[in-house]
């Protein structure tokens, strides 16, 4: 088992710490760091891809247990759609798994370097949560492997409390060893997507909700600097006989994204030319000039790959920001307080000289996981730029949505929000599901061997 003691980082480089790192690759392994945790006197983090925005996965001075060298697809079972992997798999792995079978996973984030382990503890969700729910909705079963050494399979009927407190419970309680997970059965590899453009907020969001019973999946991107321009692309499946080349669609080779720009420039470059722009009059420009060529209604097919994943296109995107890197900050409101409560969020952003250089919005639905993130309504992330200059007054600003937010109704997504207090997350989550997720933590981790810097940060 591999053992360094090394500087990590969040997704976005604005958050850095040292811990030790280790590399189990078997579930005797897990179980072997737990015990030199608890000999050590140390706490222990587990880790995937390390895509998260925020500390999720951070844990200054502990035990960060790296997952990435469990990543067997252990069955796959085309007739049924099943498929059952370890932590460390990759989406990629998984879609390029099953799609030469005809499916596809029901549930994907914006990028394909995501782990499952990842995926369940933070639940993630896509751009077709309002019609299918997170991820973990299309779980069958896992087994964990809890800090006691207890091994457990959990499952909607076996365990079930903790089935819908570990998923989305950021990896405080125990740690997967392997996932099940039922696939979505697909007739072609292309999606057609139709793009409309949207000149406010109010706009947009009517689009989406309005759009979202007729579509599998719909996402808007919002201009967050004129706060309202943009664009909402909704996509339906191909049906049965609408693709006239299906075996084509369906091969490994047709989904892979491009690795040069026009066929010329290595996308590899593309981060070192952004940068110059990513400032706030060089993004209105970029804002800009995406709006005007957004303003045509129109209809076109896509890969399932160049449609889900577009955090991909374009490697080491988030370098372009700087030394300071990015903070993504994502709130969920009810359908009825989402537009009053944006306009004063968005508008607070670019009064404060510290607007968003990114929004995406989504439309969504409740689900019944402990420490859920979503409701009736929509979600909107946003990235900030983060400089020496600007960290104080963007983590004060913040703070001013999360009141602005809780004011609404809204919720906090915990893999992305990096300046939320213990104080603001109890008010979010209430208090009576705060002591039953922590009673559940006392069960599964006695010791509380279990920690992160975002555990820590939000429970106190």
């Amino acid at each position: 088992m591999n053992n360094t003691f090394t500087q990590l980082e969040n997704f976005g480089h604005s958050l850095k710490t040292a811990c030790y790192r280790l590399q189990p690759k078997t579930n005797e392994e897990i179980h072997e760091v737990f015990q030199l945790a608890k000999k050590q006197g140390l706490t222990v983090t587990a880790r995937g891809a390390g895509r998260s925005y925020n500390d999720a996965s951070l844990n200054g001075g502990g035990i960060v247990m790296d997952l990435t060298a469990m990543n067997r697809i252990l069955e796959w079972d085309p007739a049924t759609g099943l498929v059952r992997g370890e932590p460390g798999v990759t989406l990629s792995q998984l879609w390029q798994k099953v799609l030469p079978d005809g499916w596809w996973p029901p549930v994907v984030s914006g990028t394909m370097t995501t782990t499952l382990g990842g995926c369940l503890a933070a639940n993630v969700h896509g751009k077709n949560n309002y019609r299918v729910g997170p991820i973990g909705e299309h779980v069958v079963e896992f087994t964990a492997l809890l800090p006691t050494g207890a091994e457990i399979t959990c499952s909607p009927q076996k365990n079930a409390d903790l089935f819908y407190s570990m998923i989305g419970g950021y990896g405080m309680l125990g740690i997967f060893t392997a996932v099940t997970l039922q696939m979505k059965k697909v007739e072609s590899g292309l999606l057609e997507v139709h793009a409309m453009p949207s000149r406010t907020l109010k706009e947009q969001l009517q689009q989406i909700e309005d759009g979202a019973p007729n579509y599998d999946y719909i996402v808007g991107w919002l201009d967050c600097i004129t706060v309202g321009h943009g664009q909402v692309h909704a996509a339906n499946y191909l049906h049965e006989g609408e693709d006239p080349e299906p075996k084509k669609t369906l091969q490994l080779s047709y989904q892979n994204l491009p690795s040069r720009l026009f066929g010329v420039m290595p996308k590899a470059w593309l981060h070192y030319f952004m940068t110059p722009f990513v400032n706030n009059v060089g993004w209105w420009g970029v804002n800009h000039a995406k709006y005007i060529t957004s303003l045509r209604t129109h209809t076109f097919r896509q890969s399932h790959a160049a449609f889900h994943f577009l955090l991909d296109y374009v490697p080491d995107f988030e370098r372009s920001y700087g030394r300071g890197g990015l903070i993504e900050y994502q709130s969920f409101l009810p359908k009825e307080t989402a537009l009053q409560a944006w306009t004063e969020m968005l508008n607070l952003s670019v009064k404060m000289g510290l607007p968003s250089y990114l929004g995406v919005t989504k439309r969504h639905r409740p689900d019944k996981f402990l420490l859920t993130h979503a409701n009736d309504g929509f979600s909107l992330a946003q990235d900030f730029k983060v400089t020496d200059g600007n960290r104080k007054r963007l983590s004060a600003m913040l703070q001013e949505y999360d009141k602005i937010v809780l004011a609404n109704g809204g919720r906090f997504y915990f893999v992305k929000n990096s300046e939320t207090t213990a104080e603001t997350t109890l008010k979010f989550y209430g208090e009576e599901t705060v002591e039953k997720f922590k009673k559940l933590k006392k069960r599964c981790d006695p010791n509380g061997l279990l920690e992160s810097d975002l555990y820590r940060r939000i429970f106190g």
